[in-house]
C-alpha cells in the first residue's frame, strides 16, 4: 500500500509541474485547465491510497487539495475571459 500511495504522490507531482510549465511556461490555459482537473482527480485518489496507509498523511493533503480547487478556479477563469 505505501508503494502505491507513494506512487500516486509522484505522478500528482508530476502533474503539478507540468501545469506549471504549460499555464505560465507555454501560457496555454485550456491545455493547463486539461491538466490541473486530472491533478485534481489523481489528488483525491492520492488522498484515498493515504488514508489506508496514515490518516494524518492524508489529511495533511487536505489543504493541498483545496488549493488546487481554487487554482482550478482561478485556471478555468481565466481562459473564459481570453
Amino acid at each position: 500500500w505505501v508503494k502505491a500511495a507513494l506512487y500516486h504522490f509522484g505522478f500528482q507531482l508530476l502533474l503539478n509541474a507540468t501545469w506549471s510549465f504549460v499555464f505560465f511556461g507555454l501560457k496555454e490555459p485550456f491545455g493547463a485547465l486539461i491538466i490541473i482537473i486530472s491533478l485534481l482527480v489523481l489528488l483525491i485518489m492520492t488522498i484515498r491510497w493515504f488514508s489506508v496507509v496514515s490518516k494524518v498523511a492524508a489529511a495533511l493533503l487536505i489543504p493541498y487539495l483545496l488549493w488546487v480547487c481554487f487554482a482550478t478556479v482561478l485556471n478555468y477563469k481565466i481562459w473564459e475571459m481570453n
